[in-house]
């Protein structure tokens, strides 16, 4: 830990409703900041800067300290914490949202403490872009910047989106948003047009399935681990980011093998969120039981190719 370079994460915390294949769960602790900091924290130290409200429990706060997540950044307003409440299919792939509360996230403003802007690592959680681009102005000089984004900017903001890519290092998306936003069905010719918008690499979602890196080195696929028990896929996006750009503060550089490795040590990460109910498994795993995945993804890459 002690090698690791500090990472700051801005995103949202909140309260999720959820209606699972296994069950109803109400209340339980989510937002983008929360999953990724909790992850980002198996492998590094971590700064949180985002709004909860007076409903928000304290021992959720005190959890995240002792992870070595630095809270001092999250403010609590006066007023409800943002809640989303959602549905899944027995898929847990489809899923349908219920309702959306912004209470106090509706008037946040991202505040980063002095201490905070000199982060080398920034990841800008799946927030408003405009909210993106202020926090890039307050930020000094970061090695790398990680940005998430959603359907719903992508229609919305266009403007400020495309202002918001011309500035970062690396946009984290699924596959549908990669194709909203390039317009463009197969996956690599939207990728060449997101990256001709700015950023200098692109990380497509794909599930269960994995993901995709674009680089200058081409392009990378970290596939899905098969899972035994899927519970609760919330989150697991943001875990995903959390462990990338967790796993890249570890590194003396971000080198294109760097960054291979990130994608697998994400997925190996990620997997973890869906077997809990909220952040369940990632709010308490380790970095020995993130390797010990990793190992297992190696495994399915294994073939015998050396010999063909």
């Amino acid at each position: 830990m002690s090698t690791s370079s500090p990472i700051l994460i801005v995103g949202s915390m909140a309260f999720d409703d959820l209606d699972l294949p296994s069950g109803k769960a109400r209340d339980v602790v989510g937002g983008s900041a929360t999953y990724a900091a909790m992850t980002a924290s198996v492998f590094a130290p971590v700064r949180v800067v985002a709004v909860v409200g007076d409903d928000f429990p304290e021992h959720v706060l005190i959890a995240m300290q002792a992870r070595g997540i630095d809270t001092r950044g999250i403010e609590r307003a006066n007023g409800k914490t943002f809640r989303w409440a959602g549905r899944y299919d027995q898929d847990l792939v489809h899923r349908t949202t219920l309702d959306t509360q912004l209470n106090v996230f509706a008037d946040f403003r991202p505040r980063l403490p002095d201490a905070f802007r000199d982060t080398p690592f920034l990841l800008l959680g799946n927030i408003h872009p405009g909210l993106q681009l202020d926090v890039l102005e307050q930020v000094r000089s970061p090695r790398l910047v990680v940005a998430d984004t959603m359907n719903f900017w992508i229609t919305g903001e266009p403007t400020l989106l495309a202002s918001m890519l011309k500035r970062i290092d690396v946009l984290i998306v699924n596959d549908e948003e990669a194709r909203q936003l390039s317009g463009i069905h197969n996956i690599r010719r939207a990728a060449r047009d997101i990256l001709a918008r700015g950023p200098k690499r692109l990380v497509i979602k794909r599930g269960e399935h994995g993901a995709l890196l674009f680089d200058e080195e081409g392009v990378f696929a970290a596939h899905g681990f098969p899972l035994e028990d899927e519970v609760d896929p919330t989150g697991a996006g943001d875990s995903f980011a959390g462990g990338f750009l967790g796993y890249l503060a570890t590194q003396p550089e971000v080198t294109p093998l760097a960054l291979r490795r990130a994608m697998v040590h994400a997925t190996a990460t990620a997997s973890f969120c869906v077997e809990a109910v909220g952040t369940g498994k990632v709010g308490v795993l380790v970095r020995d039981e993130v390797s010990a995945r990793v190992t297992e993804i190696q495994k399915l890459y294994e073939f015998g190719a050396s010999t063909m």
